[in-house]
C-alpha cells in the first residue's frame, strides 16, 4: 500500500480532491496536505513535508503543483510517484501578476467575496459557468481558506520560480492532467511538461477547464486510477 499526499490549489481545500480520493483509497492511505501554513512556496512545502508520510505518491492541483515542484527540490527521495493536475512549470507573466496584485488589493479592501465570485468563470469550462453545484464548492472552499491565506498564496505564486529546468530530472512515474479548456494552465503547458518528463502520461480532460478534478471527475479518476496502479 502506497500513501498518497494530495496538495490543493489556491482557494481550495480537500473538497477539490473528494472524487479522486475515492479511487485512491483502495491503493493506500490518502492525506490532504495543509497548505495554509507558511509564507512563500518554500516554507509552505517545508511545513507540508514535516507532516507528510516518510515516502508518498504526490498529487498537486494548480498551486499544489507549484508546491509539488518545491517538494521535489527539498526532498526528491521521498516522492514515489507524481501527478500534476491543471498546473504549469512557468513563472508568472507580468499580466497574470498584475491581475493577482489587483485581487490582493481588492481583498485587503474587504472585497474578498467579490474576488471569489468574479474568479469563478475563469476557472471552469464555458458549459459549467452556470453550474450552481460547482460554484457552491468553489465558494465554500474559498471561504474555508479565507482572505489572509489568499493574500499569502497569491504573493507566493507571483514569486514562484521557473520549474522547466528541473522537469528532465523527474524520474518517478508521472501523470499530467489538464482540462481541455483550462486557460490558467493550458493544454500547451501540460504538453510541454509531459514531453520534458521521461515516460510521463498526459490526460486531456474533455468538458473541463481549470477545475477538472471536480468538473469531470470520472475522466480524471480514470487517469488517476491508472497512475496509482502503474
Amino acid at each position: 500500500m502506497m500513501p498518497f499526499l494530495l496538495i490543493p490549489g489556491l482557494n481550495c481545500d480537500g473538497r477539490v480532491y473528494a472524487p479522486a480520493a475515492t479511487v485512491l483509497w483502495p491503493h493506500g492511505p490518502v492525506t490532504m496536505a495543509n497548505h495554509l501554513e507558511g509564507e512563500g512556496l518554500a516554507q509552505i512545502a517545508t511545513n507540508i513535508l514535516r507532516d507528510a508520510p516518510p515516502r508518498f505518491a504526490l498529487a498537486g492541483f494548480s498551486m499544489g503543483g507549484y508546491l509539488g515542484f518545491e517538494i521535489l527540490r527539498q526532498a526528491p527521495d521521498r516522492v514515489l510517484k507524481l501527478a500534476l493536475l491543471d498546473t504549469n512549470p512557468y513563472t508568472d507573466t507580468p499580466e497574470s501578476a498584475e491581475i493577482r496584485r489587483r485581487r490582493i488589493e481588492q481583498t485587503r479592501a474587504g472585497k474578498y467575496g467579490l474576488v471569489v465570485e468574479q474568479s469563478f468563470t475563469g476557472l471552469v469550462h464555458a458549459e459549467n459557468e452556470s453550474d450552481s453545484g460547482l460554484y457552491s464548492i468553489h465558494r465554500a472552499m474559498a471561504e474555508t481558506c479565507g482572505p489572509a491565506a489568499y493574500i499569502r498564496h497569491q504573493t507566493a505564486i507571483i514569486a514562484r520560480p521557473d520549474c522547466r529546468p528541473m522537469l528532465g530530472s523527474i524520474g518517478v512515474p508521472t501523470l499530467v492532467v489538464v482540462g481541455e479548456a483550462d486557460t490558467i494552465s493550458p493544454v500547451a503547458a501540460a504538453m510541454e511538461m509531459s514531453q520534458a518528463i521521461a515516460g510521463s502520461t498526459l490526460a486531456v480532460i474533455p468538458r473541463a477547464g481549470h477545475m477538472a478534478p471536480v468538473e469531470n471527475s470520472l475522466a480524471v479518476n480514470k487517469a488517476l486510477a491508472a497512475w496509482a496502479t502503474a
